[in-house]
C-alpha cells in the first residue's frame, strides 16, 4: 500500500521537502491553512471528521492493508489498451514511471485463473464448465439441471444489472492481470493539459452541472471564488450535491497518494518516493486555493462514509458459508475469509453512518427517473477512464471508479441483498471476483488517504 508517512523520515529531508517555492506560502501556519476547516460535522451527514480518523487509523486501517496484500486481492484484471470513446487520442505518457508490468500468467494463482466467475464454493466446484457456458451464452445440455438453471439465472442477471461502471471484458485477448502491489499508486509526472482535459471532462459534463455555473478555479475562467458554484449546489438535490461530492472526494484521494509517494530522489543508484508536502499545499492550502483545498478534503470524508456504508451493508453477501475468496490456497483462502468479515463487521459497528435512505425519495417516477441520470453520469465516467494517457493513472483510475460504482451498486440493492438465501446461489445479487477486488482496493485507497492527511498534518506542525 501506499507508503508516505512521517514516521522515519530525516528532518533534514523534510526540510528539503518544504523548502517555499514559487507561489508557495512559508510554513509557519501551514498546517492550520490546510486543516482548520477539516474539523467537526461533515455537509449531509451526521458525522464528523475525527470519529472518522480515529476509526479508520487506528482500527479499520491496519486490518484492511492486511487483506489487500493478500493474492486474492492483490491481482486484478484490466485492458489498458481499450481507445477512448469520446475523443481520437493516441497521446500516451512516455515516462518510465506510467508503464503497468503485467504479470506472467504462471504468476498468478491458478485459482483466481481458472475459477468461476461468481465466487461461491457451488460454483468453484464445478470447474470450468461453469464459467465457459457463461462465457460462450450457452446452455450445454452436459450440464447438470442445476447448474443449467444457475448458469440461466446468472446470465440474466448479468444482461438486466443496473452497474455503474463500464466493466472491462475480462475475456478480452487484451485483458491482463497486474499485481497491484508491484504497479503502485503514486507520482509519474503525468500533468498538464492531458490531464487537466480529463477531470475537465468530468466535472463538467457528467456532474449535472449546468454550463453557465463555472466550478471554482476551472483553467482560463473567470472565477468569482466559487459563490454562484456553491450557491448553485446548495440549491440543487441531494443526490446531485452527493455526485459532485464523491467525484470531487476522489479526486483529492488521488492527489493525496501522489502527494504522499512522490518520486523525491531519481540516481542511477536510487529511487526514492516520500512525502512532499510542497506538492500537498499546492493541491490542498486554503490560501494557495482560495478555499477549495479545504472543501476537497471534506469530500474525501464524505467519500468514505459512502465506501464504508456499502461495506456494512453487504456483510450478508460475504457471510454465506458457501462464498469463498478462492484462489487454490485452502487454508490462506479461509484465513482471508475470516479477515474480510472482520472488516465488514467492524465497518457495521460504526458508529455515524451515512444514511442513503435520503437518496432517491419522495416521488417514485422522478425518484428513479434521477437515480437512472445518477448512474449513465457515473458509468460515463468510468468510460472516461479509458482516454487517460498514463496507463498506471489508467490502471488505478478504472480500478477506483469500478470500487466506487460497485459501492453504489451495492447501497442501490439493498432489498436484494436482505433477501439473499444462506444458501445456493444468490440470484438476486451478485458480485463477480472483479467487483469485489475492485471494491476493496478502492476502499482501501481512499483509506490510505485519510491516514496519509494524519501524516501531512503532522509533518506540517512539526515544521513550525
Amino acid at each position: 500500500m501506499a507508503a508516505g508517512g512521517a514516521g522515519g523520515i530525516p528532518l533534514l529531508l523534510l526540510l528539503v521537502l518544504v523548502v517555499p517555492v514559487p507561489g508557495v506560502l512559508p510554513q509557519g501556519a501551514a498546517e492550520r491553512r490546510c486543516f482548520c476547516q477539516v474539523t467537526g460535522y461533515l455537509d449531509d451527514c451526521t458525522c464528523d471528521v475525527e470519529t472518522i480518523d480515529a476509526f479508520n487509523n487506528y482500527k479499520l486501517f491496519p486490518r484492511l492493508n492486511q487483506l489487500l496484500e493478500s493474492d486474492y486481492f492483490r491481482y486484478y484484471k484490466v485492458n489498458l489498451k481499450k481507445p477512448c470513446p469520446f475523443w481520437d487520442d493516441n497521446s500516451h505518457c512516455g515516462m518510465r514511471d506510467c508503464a503497468v508490468q503485467p504479470c506472467p500468467s504462471d504468476e498468478v494463482p491458478d485459482g483466481i485463473r481458472s475459477g468461476s466467475y461468481k465466487y461461491s464454493e457451488e460454483a468453484n466446484n464445478r470447474d470450468g464448465e461453469c464459467e465457459e457456458a457463461e462465457r460462450l451464452g450457452a446452455v450445454d445440455d452436459s450440464l447438470s439441471t442445476e447448474t443449467r438453471e444457475a448458469v440461466l439465472q446468472w446470465t440474466r442477471h448479468d444482461d438486466s444489472s443496473e452497474s455503474f461502471c463500464e466493466a472491462d471484458d475480462i475475456y478480452s485477448p487484451d485483458a491482463e492481470y497486474v499485481d497491484l502491489l508491484l504497479n503502485p499508486e503514486r507520482y509519474t509526472g503525468y500533468k498538464g493539459p492531458d490531464a487537466w482535459k480529463i477531470w475537465n471532462s468530468i466535472y463538467e459534463e457528467n456532474c449535472f452541472k449546468p454550463q453557465n455555473v463555472k466550478r471554482p478555479l476551472a483553467s482560463g475562467r473567470g472565477d468569482d471564488g466559487g459563490h454562484t458554484f456553491y450557491k448553485w449546489l446548495k440549491g440543487v438535490c441531494v443526490e446531485k450535491r452527493a455526485f459532485y461530492r464523491l467525484i470531487s472526494g476522489l479526486h483529492a484521494s488521488i492527489n493525496i497518494h501522489l502527494s504522499a509517494r512522490y518520486l523525491l530522489q531519481d540516481t542511477w543508484s536510487e529511487k526514492r518516493w516520500g512525502p512532499n508536502v510542497t506538492e500537498f499545499q499546492q493541491r490542498f492550502d486554503e490560501v494557495l486555493t482560495r478555499g477549495e483545498g479545504p472543501r476537497r478534503l471534506k469530500n474525501l470524508y464524505f467519500l468514505y462514509l459512502i465506501e464504508l456504508r456499502a461495506l456494512s451493508k453487504v456483510l450478508p453477501f460475504f457471510e454465506r458459508p458457501g462464498f469463498q475468496l478462492y484462489t487454490g490456497n485452502e487454508s490462506q483462502d479461509a484465513e482471508m475469509k475470516d479477515l474480510l468479515l472482520e472488516i465488514l463487521h467492524l465497518a457495521k459497528s460504526f458508529p455515524l453512518h451515512f444514511d442513503e435512505n435520503s437518496f432517491f425519495a419522495g416521488n417514485k417516477k422522478e425518484a428513479a427517473k434521477l437515480k437512472e441520470e445518477f448512474r449513465l453520469h457515473f458509468k460515463n465516467i468510468s468510460k472516461i477512464m479509458d482516454c487517460v494517457g498514463c496507463f498506471k493513472c489508467r490502471l488505478w483510475g478504472k480500478l477506483q471508479t469500478q470500487g466506487l460504482g460497485t459501492a453504489l451498486k451495492i447501497l442501490f440493492s439493498e432489498n436484494l441483498i436482505e433477501k439473499m438465501p444462506e444458501s445456493g446461489p444468490s440470484y438476486g445479487f451478485q458480485l463477480t471476483r472483479q467487483e469485489i477486488v475492485a471494491l476493496f482496493n478502492a476502499f482501501g485507497r481512499v483509506s490510505t488517504s485519510v491516514k496519509e492527511l494524519e501524516n501531512f498534518r503532522n509533518i506540517l506542525q512539526n515544521m513550525r
